[in-house]
């Protein structure tokens, strides 16, 4: 038996919560993980867990088991990283997860200097609007958006993005341009972001001079997935609230036009989330180091964009 892999094995089936789940994480089959925890029971002479058709259970000596294990491997990767901290090349693996629209516009375009500076890690990219177990679906780090509720998570602030209100030339030439958040409750249509963990409409936001007011009004379409969502805007279904970088470039091409300039969205704060108990290896730390230090540049580009953008005209959209 290969106890440091029967080790690995066996904390991933507890983290993961499933044999199939942890097969998937460690890229090999089911039958070959059963095996490994079969043989480790075996040797240590105690059950780890119990099994039924629908779950696993941790058993009390499993418990004990898993906590001293993480921490050999842990010390394993301390070692392990110290060696190619001193060679100055973190290798490896990474699994990381970033929202649709933030990984098509911000992240991947930043991946190649990345990928150039350490050839030697290796990426899994999961991109997805939905939220991430990042214990139980392996993953190292997370870049999200928004407020942050969950204290089990370290998180560490990257920046902040700005966002506009938009529909197309066409759409606001048949019905009108409001002038005042308050008009977007007279007929306009608009196509809301729906949260991919409660199921909820996000509402349109506004801010000016430092008052803050939320408009909730039944949406013509909700959508979970950011590119999508800004795909309805362009294809002049409505009125979409959403990050500049977003639709940077159909602003810049006058495919949708800003309105409500005056009462922009507050900024929206984005931070990169790995889980507090987890050794943090030196490959995630310069993957985190990078990522503070490149992409609130690549948010002022959207900006940039933003202000180059051109301006809505009476020809092109008449107030209501």
């Amino acid at each position: 038996m290969d106890q440091l892999l029967a080790m690995r094995a066996y904390t991933r089936v507890v983290e993961a919560g499933s044999f199939t789940r942890a097969a998937e994480s460690l890229d090999m089959p089911n039958a070959t993980m059963s095996k490994l925890v079969q043989d480790l029971e075996a040797h240590l002479g105690t059950r780890l867990l119990q099994r039924t058709t629908r779950r696993v259970t941790v058993t009390p000596e499993g418990q004990d088991y898993y906590a001293k294990a993480t921490r050999v491997l842990r010390d394993i990767e301390d070692i392990d990283t110290s060696f190619n901290i001193a060679r100055g090349k973190p290798r490896g693996h990474l699994r990381i997860d970033v929202g649709g629209s933030t990984a098509r516009d911000v992240l991947i375009p930043l991946l190649p200097d990345f990928l150039a500076r350490y050839p030697d890690i290796r990426i899994d990219l999961g991109v997805s609007d939905r939220a991430v177990d990042l214990i139980s679906d392996n993953v190292d780090c997370v870049v999200r958006g928004g407020p942050l509720d969950n204290s089990s998570l370290v998180a560490r602030h990257i920046g902040d993005a700005t966002m506009v209100t938009c529909a197309t030339p066409a759409y606001l030439k048949q019905f009108g341009v409001p002038a005042y958040p308050d008009e977007l409750k007279n007929g306009h249509r608009l196509v809301s972001y729906v949260s991919t963990q409660n199921g909820r409409a996000m509402p349109f936001r506004f801010e000016r001079d430092g008052a803050r007011t939320e408009i909730k009004v039944e949406h013509r379409i909700g959508i979970n997935e950011s590119n999508a969502h800004t795909a309805a805007a362009v294809a002049g279904i409505g009125i979409i609230q959403t990050f500049t970088y977003a639709v940077a470039d159909a602003l810049k091409e006058g495919a949708l036009l800003e309105i409500l300039k005056q009462w922009r969205p507050p900024s929206y704060p984005f931070h990169v989330v790995y889980p507090r108990n987890r050794y943090v290896t030196h490959r995630l730390r310069v993957f985190i180091d990078w990522l503070v230090a490149c992409f609130p540049e690549k948010l002022s580009e959207a900006d940039r964009t933003l202000r180059a953008a051109p301006r809505q005209s009476r020809r092109q959209a008449t107030p209501r």
